[in-house]
């Protein structure tokens, strides 16, 4: 089971069991009213909730059966405490987070469970432009990648030392050393000694496309000198992140986000969340493959006798992948962003990084034609989250352009060589990132363009900034440079 979806259930069946019932309140009631029916129950699953609750549910908690309810509540809460622990009381996510906390307090809430868990809240405050907010996870790390790419695109580095150092410090101090402790397996965790987490080093969860833009960044930093960005991570470390990388590949060649892929695709069946589809098990990612391959490309250079076989062999079958995994009209679904002009950056990077160009791959040039079909009159991009919803691709409503999603379009074209055939729509696409700067330096925030699990949007502030200051850096580079 995926992992969000397991730390879910987990407290929420402990909770259910103890019976925690917290006063019925007008709003709680409110919170009752079906609003959204995004992901409609099978009849499977129907028929599955109500064979359990009226007839195994009056059974388990009657003599002799509910023993086993109270042995089942014990492992529960050891499985909490387990993940409480070995995330420094962050939890995978400030939903989990919220839910762990609840079951702690049920048990004992004197505990120092409960004390250390309250400790950490403030971890997921966000103070925003219209007040305070609780956000889903932090994004340190994933962030900062980002803005370090975007940093040296520029070939301002020198200019911008102190900024990269505390960067290249930062992204140090996140790596993961340690695998989770005990048992892990019988805790149902994988390794992650070496990794990046989404956020800090506390968080402890393993994310491919996480290590990935980490180890990137560390070999970038590793041709830097010394006495701009500090000290390189020693081989080792790096070592472990590439560890961690290819434990992620699936049969088909693609990579998972947290865990290997070891579930059946029927368990989505019984999938109990109405507002998320693809929510029960964990499934490869093209923009994981397109991270890792770009990792692995640059690993490979560097140390190009370590575990070479091995390397060689997951970067051709991550290829192959995102080969395979190209829509008819030349885009990829992206399930971290929005949406086909976010997943198409990453195809396009993973199989640039593994050898393809405009030339020889028939598959960047369908991905050229495709983004070039999109580019809206003003030069720009802008795609809205109905793609992800109902996997179309659909413009914002008045075919408004936003920036981030407009870097995106000219990164992928960018780097796919569409500069080399006509570099026309490049230069009005960044003729428009030019003059939508503001006066202060920073990009005006636009719609959101992070997304979750098909029918959520995620806000990364920090988005408007990074990546037309990449584009632009890239830009500088490959074609007015060429």
């Amino acid at each position: 089971m995926l992992c969000y979806s397991r730390l879910v259930y987990v407290p929420m069946s402990y909770l259910y069991g103890k019976r925690f019932v917290g006063p019925i309140t007008e709003l709680i009631q409110s919170l009752r009213i079906q609003e959204d029916l995004y992901y409609p129950h099978p009849l499977v699953q129907d028929l599955t909730w109500g064979f359990i609750h009226h007839f195994m549910e009056p059974l388990l908690t009657r003599w002799p059966f509910s023993k086993l309810r109270d042995k089942a509540l014990r492992l529960a809460m050891e499985h909490i405490h387990y993940e409480d622990e070995n995330s420094k009381y962050l939890c995978i996510g400030s939903v989990e987070k919220v839910l762990c906390l609840m079951a702690c307090w049920v048990e004992d809430p004197n505990s120092d469970a409960c004390k250390k868990h309250l400790a950490r809240l403030p971890d997921y405050y966000w103070v925003a432009e219209d007040g305070l907010k609780m956000q889903t996870f932090g994004c340190q790390t994933w962030d900062a990648a980002f803005a370090i790419q975007a940093i040296m695109s520029s070939n301002l580095s020198h200019e911008y030392g102190p900024t990269l150092r505390k960067a290249h410090d930062f992204l140090k101090s996140a790596q993961v050393r340690e695998n989770p402790s005990g048992d892990f397996k019988a805790m149902y965790r994988h390794i992650s000694k070496g990794s990046w987490t989404f956020s800090t080093q506390d968080h402890g969860w393993q994310v491919s496309d996480c290590t990935a833009e980490g180890l990137k960044c560390a070999l970038l930093y590793s041709q830097m000198p010394v006495e701009l960005v500090g000290q390189p991570m020693e081989a080792e470390q790096l070592f472990d992140a590439v560890n961690v990388i290819l434990s992620l590949q699936s049969k088909n060649g693609g990579f998972t986000a947290w865990e290997p892929q070891r579930a059946y695709e029927w368990l989505e069946k019984f999938n109990p969340t109405e507002f998320f589809e693809d929510a029960m098990i964990e499934r490869e990612y093209v923009e994981c493959t397109g991270s890792v391959m770009q990792a692995l490309a640059m690993f490979r250079k560097h140390y190009p006798t370590h575990r070479s076989k091995e390397v060689d062999a997951a970067i051709a079958r991550g290829a192959d992948y995102i080969e395979q995994t190209q829509n008819n009209d030349g885009s990829w679904y992206g399930c971290w962003g929005i949406c086909y002009t976010y997943g198409t950056w990453f195809a396009v990077e993973g199989l640039v990084a593994c050898g393809r160009s405009y030339t020889n791959s028939p598959a960047l040039r369908k991905a050229c034609r495709f983004l070039l079909s999109k580019q809206l009159p003003c030069g720009g991009w802008g795609e809205s989250y109905l793609s992800s919803q109902n996997k179309v691709y659909t413009n914002l409503e008045g075919d408004k352009a936003n920036l981030v999603q407009t870097a995106w379009a000219l990164l992928s074209l960018i780097h796919a060589g569409q500069a080399n055939v006509d570099s026309a729509p490049i230069e009005k696409g960044m003729k428009l990132l030019v003059n939508s700067q503001m006066d202060d330096g920073d990009f005006p925030q636009q719609e959101l363009t992070g997304a979750f699990m098909r029918n959520c949007t995620l806000h990364y502030s920090s988005y408007r900034n990074i990546f037309p200051i990449w584009a632009l850096g890239e830009y500088s580079s490959h074609v007015m440079g060429a």
